[in-house]
């Protein structure tokens, strides 16, 4: 993987073609026409990765949608993801099949809201009652 940053088009355009032909991926900062990949503007909370890309078009409204958002995807993202993770492992232990699951309704219950205010023990439950009735 290649980075260039220079303000040399004809430089970024070598680059470029040197890395299309040796097959390595190339990066041409605010030169998207001589890149083989963009870089995206990210947020990272656990496991949970948002990312934000214009295509090398607009780095500017990348930055400015990640730092818009940056808040709203605080810590509990990653709590609540691990909370999943934990009861999807429980019901395979359990020798029951998640796929036909349907996880949207838990999602959608108000757990999220618990967790932000540090009662688990609730959203757990909730998560449990609503993939009980997905799955009656």
């Amino acid at each position: 993987m290649v980075i260039t940053a220079t303000d040399d088009p004809d430089v970024n355009r070598a680059v470029f073609l040197d890395g299309e032909a040796a097959g390595v991926w190339v990066n041409s900062a605010d030169d998207p026409a001589n890149c083989a990949f963009t870089l995206p503007s990210r947020i990272r909370q656990g496991s949970l990765l948002v990312t934000f890309a214009t295509g090398g078009r607009s780095p500017a409204v990348a930055t400015w949608l990640r730092r818009r958002f940056s808040e709203e995807f605080g810590p509990e993202y990653g709590t609540l993801i691990d909370l999943l993770a934990e009861e999807r492992e429980a019901l395979r232990a359990a020798g029951r099949s998640t796929e036909g699951l349907d996880w949207q309704p838990a999602l959608d219950s108000g757990m999220l809201e618990l967790i932000r205010e540090g009662r688990l023990a609730e959203a757990k439950e909730r998560l449990q009652a609503c993939l009980s009735s997905s799955s009656a």
